[in-house]
């Protein structure tokens, strides 16, 4: 609900996934991903955002490869919240997202996202 330091969901590692449900089945357009800025990190730095990672389109909550619909890359030294448009388009509307984080920005035990959305037509 807020953007404090600490307040995100944290994995261990620079590895992990997340699986969201939509209220309704969507044509996704763009996606965003939001963590603090590195003037609110207790450190300076914001070694633990997400950097590499990918947004696939699931028919069901148990397909385990679903449609690819884009690799991006999250900026460190850019907006705290950073817009990304499908690179993929796809004729199928999505109810489950899967957001695939492959690395962060440098930090050995953990990543931290704060806000992830899913942006799209009915």
């Amino acid at each position: 609900p807020d953007m404090y330091p600490g307040n995100c969901w944290a994995f261990k590692g620079s590895q992990g996934y997340l699986v969201v449900r939509l209220s309704m089945k969507i044509y996704p357009t763009a996606f965003t991903v939001e963590h603090i800025p590195k003037t609110l990190a207790p450190r300076g730095n914001i070694t633990s955002a997400p950097r590499n990672f990918s947004v696939y389109g699931l028919d069901d909550e148990y397909q385990e490869e679903g449609k690819l619909l884009g690799k991006y890359v999250y900026d460190q030294g850019g907006e705290p919240l950073q817009m990304f448009p499908v690179m993929e388009k796809s004729e199928n509307a999505f109810q489950i997202v899967e957001l695939r984080i492959f690395s962060n920005w440098g930090h050995a035990e953990y990543t931290c996202l704060y806000r992830f959305r899913v942006h799209g037509k009915p």
